[in-house]
C-alpha cells in the first residue's frame, strides 16, 4: 500500500513552523510532561493508607441533616 508523502496539512505546517521558531520547546515540553504525568509508582501499603486516609463525603453535601 503506498503511501502519500506529498501532502503536508496546515496544522503540521504550523507546528514545524512553531518548533523551528522557538528553539527548546520541546524539552520544555517534556520537563512540564514529566512534571504532571511522570511519576513514581507508589507502594502498595502507601497506596492502602492513602485509600484509608480519605474522608467519606455525603452524596448530597449540601442538605442538612435534620
Amino acid at each position: 500500500m503506498p503511501k502519500f508523502t506529498g501532502y503536508v496539512s496546515d496544522h503540521t505546517k504550523f507546528i514545524e513552523e512553531l518548533k523551528s521558531k522557538t528553539p527548546g520547546m520541546e524539552e520544555r515540553q517534556q520537563e512540564g510532561r514529566s512534571l504532571l504525568w511522570d511519576k513514581l509508582p507508589i507502594s502498595l501499603d502507601e497506596e492502602a493508607r492513602t485509600r484509608e486516609s480519605r474522608l467519606r463525603q455525603n452524596a448530597y453535601p449540601y442538605q442538612n441533616k435534620f
